[in-house]
């Protein structure tokens, strides 16, 4: 497919999404391979595009801040420098704020949810995979690692609890080649995005480290954890605190070969908490993200009183320890007093294949399958009992004195009259209350 035969095709799909009902029907050509774009700067213009896309509504290609204030809605935090975020509501799809959504940044590793989404289905997460010299050579310089050793046998299980707690490119490497190498990764991973209606994402690598001509938006990396919060596996792993990670085999003081493990724990600081940034009442992942092209960027969900909310924050200019964290708590907070009373000012909008199927509406016969590992049966647990995920933690855990109960709920996509689509207030989300010993 030409260059150009591929910018009409975005274009005209840009157009229609803003035209929610008429846009599912369409059939989606082939995919071809992104076309680099030019470098982005280290620093990023504080100025915004003049055109940006308006998938999801008018308002979301302008510039500035959107949203509707009027009586009874609090006004947004005027403490937040980001030069992109969104505020949206993960269950109807509502954006109820935003700032410059469809700034094409660099996203840095809240990318991984696109790969996470694209690749976690297709293996097991029991699965064993023998780490090779070759899958290691092409990670970055200066990547986050979780530390995995070649010729070491990892599970699927393993290399997932690495990508999403310690954002590492190694395990996201790993995975890649297990998955037909980097390249058709990266290929599948823009074909989903497309798939999702993300067209501000153009991919160079499939962990988000700064490559030429990678850029994403607050509005897509929405878009990416709306759609992995669907599946079970991938809730599990970005709402885990803290996990056992096997280590390297060695031969101990009695000349006996042993492998041990050591704890990693999620780089979320809103999840896990940090010395200046207390973990989030509700928050339930998903993908925090660091590089010198994009800054700090950070994708969270949370819970508060039958209320999901989705939050992208886009490089800080505030240069304040965990920044990030904070101004995304700030939107959250901004979020759960505005719902129900704002009025939005677009939509999160719905997968090209979401005209594929329609399941019956109201279906509550449990979660989802087609999300989990390999598409077998899972019951939502780490498989060997080596993560400390939120969703198993007790109000008596160790490990500051945080537990979390959370339960899922069935949900199915709703394919209404005349092509809309909408998400059942059963979407299967985690129902979070964090409790402190």
């Amino acid at each position: 497919m030409s260059a150009s035969t591929k910018t009409a095709r975005r274009s005209l799909l840009v157009t229609s999404a803003a035209l929610l009902s008429t846009a599912l029907t369409t059939p989606v050509p082939a995919f071809a391979a992104p076309k680099p774009s030019p470098t982005p700067s280290a620093t990023p213009s504080a100025t915004p595009p003049a055109n940006m896309s308006t998938v999801g509504g008018e308002r979301l290609g302008k510039a500035g801040t959107q949203v509707n204030l009027s009586d009874g809605v609090p006004v947004i935090p005027k403490d937040i420098s980001a030069r992109s975020w969104i505020v949206s509501d993960a269950e109807s799809g509502d954006v109820l704020a935003s700032h410059n959504a469809h700034w094409r940044l660099p996203p840095a590793s809240t990318l991984k949810m696109l790969f996470a989404d694209t690749v976690l289905p297709k293996f097991p997460k029991t699965m064993e995979h023998k780490v090779t010299s070759a899958e290691l050579a092409d990670v970055g310089a200066g990547s986050s690692m979780v530390g995995i050793k070649e010729k070491e046998t990892y599970t699927v299980h393993d290399l997932w609890l690495g990508v999403f707690l310690r954002s590492g490119n190694d395990a996201v490497h790993v995975l890649s080649h297990m998955n037909g190498g980097v390249a058709a990764t990266v290929k599948e991973m823009n074909e989903h995005a497309e798939e999702l209606q993300a067209l501000d994402t153009n991919v160079m690598s499939p962990d988000g480290y700064d490559e030429r001509g990678q850029v994403s938006s607050a509005y897509d990396l929405t878009l990416f954890a709306r759609s992995g919060l669907q599946k079970k596996d991938f809730r599990e792993y970005c709402s885990t605190v803290t996990a056992k990670f096997p280590g390297e085999t060695k031969k101990n003081k009695q000349g006996k070969t042993v492998r041990g493990t050591f704890e990693i724990q999620n780089t979320n600081r809103l999840l896990a908490g940090d010395s200046d940034v207390s973990v989030y009442q509700g928050i339930a992942g998903v993908k925090n993200g660091n590089t010198t092209n994009a800054g700090a960027t950070f994708t969270g969900v949370a819970e508060r009183g039958g209320k999901v909310l989705l939050v992208t924050v886009m490089n800080p200019s505030e240069e304040e320890h965990n920044e990030v964290y904070k101004e995304t708590a700030r939107l959250l907070d901004w979020g759960f007093k505005a719902a129900g009373k704002v009025q939005p000012v677009g939509e999160l909008v719905a997968p090209q294949g979401a005209a594929g199927s329609s399941p019956q509406p109201g279906s509550t016969d449990g979660d989802t399958d087609s999300g989990e590992a390999g598409g077998g049966a899972s019951d939502g647990g780490s498989g060997d009992g080596s993560a400390s995920p939120v969703a198993n933690a007790s109000a008596e855990a160790d490990g500051g004195g945080i537990g979390v109960a959370l339960g899922i709920t069935g949900g199915v996509l709703v394919l209404l009259a005349g092509g809309a689509f909408l998400i059942n207030r059963r979407w299967p989300l985690p129902e979070l209350v964090r409790r402190r010993r």
